[in-house]
C-alpha cells in the first residue's frame, strides 16, 4: 500500500512524501530528502481586502475604485468692509449749511445703511438752551426734524411749563443723526462715530446751558457711565457750559410717576440757567 500510494502521489506531483527520520530507522525504509521544489514563476499578489471572510462567507462584491478626492477648500469669511467714516478734524472749518450737509451725507457707522434721512437738528442757531436727545425714532427719521413723534409733543409740553418755545432761544439736536433699528439705544462706537458732529454744533451755538435727555446723550456729552437717578439736581460740565441732566421723553412715556422728577429737574435747569444770566 506505502509503495502504491507513493506511486499515486508522485503521479499527482506531491512525491516524495516526507517522513520522520525515527519512524523510517523503525519500520527499515529508506529515508528520501527532498529535492529541491521547481521554480515557479511568481503569481501577482491579490490586492488585500478590507475584511477576511470565513469559507462560508459569501465572497465581497466588487468595489469601484474611490474618485481621487479633491483638496477641500477651506471656507473664506465673508469680508465686511469697514464703513467709510468721515474725518472729523475738518468740521471745524464748517458753517451751518457745509456742516448739515456733511451730516445728511455721513456713512461714518451703520446706522446710515437703514436710515431714511440723517436728523441733523432744529432750532435756533444762536440759543441759550441745548436740548440733546439720543436719537431719531420713526417719525423723525421719516421728517427728518427731531422729536416730532409722540416723545416730542412731550418735550414740547416740558419746554411749556419753564416757559420756553421749540425754536425760540432753544436748538435741539440728537446724540446720534440716524435713527438706530428697532429705536434700540446706540451703540458706544456710534455714538463716537457721530459725536464730532454734535461737538461742532455746540461750538456753533455756543449754548449757556445744555440739558441732556437720558443717558445716552448724558455719556456722550461727559465721556463718562452716569446714571440719571445719581446725576439729577446736579450741574456736569462740557468745557465751560453747564449741563443738566434728566429723562429722555421717551423713558417718560413709559414712566408716567417719574414726570414729576422729570418737572423738578426744568426747575433746577431753569434755576441755573437764571443764575447763569446774572453773572453775565
Amino acid at each position: 500500500m506505502t509503495r502504491r500510494r507513493d506511486a499515486i502521489l508522485r503521479e499527482m506531483g506531491l512525491a516524495p512524501l516526507w517522513r520522520l527520520r525515527g519512524g523510517a530507522e523503525e519500520s527499515g525504509e529508506p529515508v528520501v530528502e527532498a529535492p529541491p521544489p521547481p521554480a515557479v514563476a511568481e503569481a501577482p499578489l491579490a490586492r488585500p481586502t478590507a475584511v477576511q471572510r470565513g469559507h462560508g462567507d459569501s465572497p465581497a462584491p466588487a468595489r469601484r475604485p474611490a474618485a481621487p478626492q479633491m483638496p477641500q477648500r477651506a471656507a473664506v469669511p465673508e469680508v465686511v468692509p469697514p464703513p467709510r467714516v468721515q474725518p472729523a478734524g475738518d468740521l471745524a472749518s464748517l458753517g451751518w449749511d457745509a456742516l448739515e450737509a456733511r451730516i445728511l451725507g455721513c456713512e461714518g457707522c451703520v446706522l446710515c445703511q437703514r436710515r431714511k434721512q440723517a436728523v441733523p437738528g432744529v432750532g435756533d442757531r444762536q440759543a441759550d438752551w441745548l436740548f440733546v436727545g439720543e436719537g431719531p425714532g420713526a417719525e423723525e427719521d421719516e421728517r427728518g426734524e427731531p422729536f416730532v413723534g409722540q416723545a416730542g409733543r412731550l418735550l414740547d409740553a416740558m419746554l411749556a411749563t419753564i416757559g420756553l418755545q421749540r425754536g425760540h432761544d432753544v436748538y435741539i439736536a440728537n446724540a446720534v443723526k440716524c435713527r438706530p433699528p428697532n429705536n434700540r439705544t446706540p451703540e458706544a462706537d456710534e455714538l463716537a462715530a457721530c459725536f464730532p458732529y454734535l461737538r461742532r454744533q455746540i461750538e456753533l451755538i455756543q449754548p449757556r446751558l445744555i440739558v441732556a435727555l437720558g443717558r445716552p446723550a448724558a455719556q456722550a456729552l461727559l465721556n463718562q457711565e452716569v446714571k440719571i437717578s445719581a446725576a439729577r439736581g446736579k450741574t456736569f460740565r462740557y468745557g465751560d457750559i453747564p449741563v443738566v441732566v434728566t429723562y429722555h421723553p421717551a423713558y417718560l412715556l413709559r414712566n408716567q410717576p417719574d414726570k414729576a422728577k422729570a418737572w423738578e429737574d426744568l426747575c433746577f435747569a431753569r434755576k441755573t440757567m437764571r443764575a447763569l444770566r446774572d453773572e453775565a
